[in-house]
């Protein structure tokens, strides 16, 4: 909880300009906190001039013996037969936070028929695999997917839980964590390690994707995260890796649910889809119109590719949202990212910032875009998109 020390408050209101949450006021000149309100961000105690506001964490609320938690566990994807990348992403960040804190990376397989799966996790970090199969996991449902977790993590007491922040991760995720009394940080960019206390810090966008704020758990367990897609890399496989499957039969109390699937349609996309594109070549505002944002289109089928969109050019109906890339978006790591005609606010760049080469086109000399990009073309996209097309037509002989 959020303390106010009464004897240093001198009641300046610095901490009720500060918070977003209005979960601190000034009444009769001293701080007072509305405690169902606030979030626990910090923000006020860091701006208090006074250091009368201090972040409390009561005994009675810490988890019974932290030193009893150990292990980092990675929830496997696995939807028509394939690993999700973003579950390959998080076994070599795993690795990566397992050295930190001398522990063993495992794997969480759920579904029917994906035994196979297993040592292909292994081959790409996993330690064990903890395989779940049985057909009433055939058909993805919240309730049971996230009651077998929970039961699994209640029995085993791993350190952090970690899971993709997809439709299916955020879907059943949340239930865990509730289920489990714990925290939970959605949508992380960043994973590290506290050395002093092995909290693990998650770093996510926040307030509109303006800042970036980095999320502990200090007093319960196990910690908690979605990590986005395509902000991680994945190590090559290791086909002499050797682990553990443990195969796990699923009582049948946690197989009951109360949502029947009666159909699952899958969406069909013009080009490739977004998130396993090698080239991808944005539209942003700097189009101007509808119709220019064709040269976006021949441009990307001169190069392979794919088209995006920033915000600004699906809110004005010129692409659908599914190409929408950035926070409210898809993240994106295509060998090639052309943003054009797009600004660079920071909510479009923590959805592509880890495209390998970035290449910006762009009328202002001093938009945020040019930042992060590899190289840059000042100049109005309407006329070096059509410059471009040409000249690679001319390259290609066409």
């Amino acid at each position: 909880m959020l303390k106010v020390d009464t004897e240093k408050c001198t009641g300046c209101g610095e901490c009720e300009e500060s918070c977003t949450f209005e979960a601190i006021f000034v009444e009769d000149e001293v701080a007072v906190v509305n405690q169902d309100a606030c979030t626990l961000c910090g923000i006020c105690v860091d701006g208090c001039p006074e250091g009368a506001l201090e972040l409390h964490v009561e005994e009675g609320l810490l988890a019974a013996d932290l030193s009893s938690w150990k292990g980092i566990w990675v929830v496997a994807e696995c939807r028509s037969g394939v690993l999700a990348p973003v579950t390959l992403e998080l076994l070599a960040k795993s690795r990566e936070l397992a050295g930190e804190l001398g522990t063993e990376v495992t794997a969480v397989l759920m579904g029917h028929e994906i035994e196979s799966k297993a040592q292909e996790l292994i081959f790409y970090g996993a330690d064990r695999v903890l395989v779940v199969n049985h057909p009433e996991l055939a058909t993805f449902t919240d309730e049971v997917y996230g009651n077998i977790l929970a039961d699994l993590a209640k029995k085993e007491n791993p350190e952090i839980i970690l899971a993709g922040a997809t439709a299916m991760g955020r879907s059943y995720i949340p239930r865990v964590a509730t289920i489990l009394e714990t925290g939970l940080t959605a949508d992380c960019t960043g994973l590290d390690i506290r050395a002093e206390d092995r909290a693990l810090l998650q770093t996510r966008p926040a307030f509109g994707g303006n800042l970036l704020a980095t999320i502990v758990c200090p007093g319960h367990r196990p910690q908690m995260a979605t990590v986005r897609p395509h902000v991680m890399r994945a190590d090559a496989p290791d086909p002499g890796r050797k682990g553990d499957v443990i195969r796990i039969l699923p009582g049948e109390e946690l197989l009951s649910h109360r949502v029947q699937v009666l159909e699952s349609v899958k969406e069909q996309a013009e080009g490739p889809n977004l998130s396993e594109a090698d080239v991808i070549v944005t539209a942003g505002r700097g189009f101007e119109q509808e119709k220019n944002v064709e040269l976006a289109r021949e441009l990307a089928d001169l190069l392979g590719g794919t088209v995006g969109a920033t915000r600004a050019a699906v809110d004005a109906g010129w692409l659908p949202g599914r190409t929408q890339i950035g926070q409210t978006g898809v993240t994106v790591s295509p060998k090639l990212y052309m943003a054009c005609g797009v600004s660079g606010a920071i909510q479009h760049i923590v959805g592509m910032q880890g495209s390998a080469i970035i290449v910006a086109i762009n009328k202002d000399a001093e938009a945020p875009i040019f930042d992060v990009a590899t190289y840059g073309l000042v100049g109005d996209v309407k006329e070096i998109l059509p410059l471009l097309i040409q000249r690679i037509q001319k390259e290609r002989g066409s």
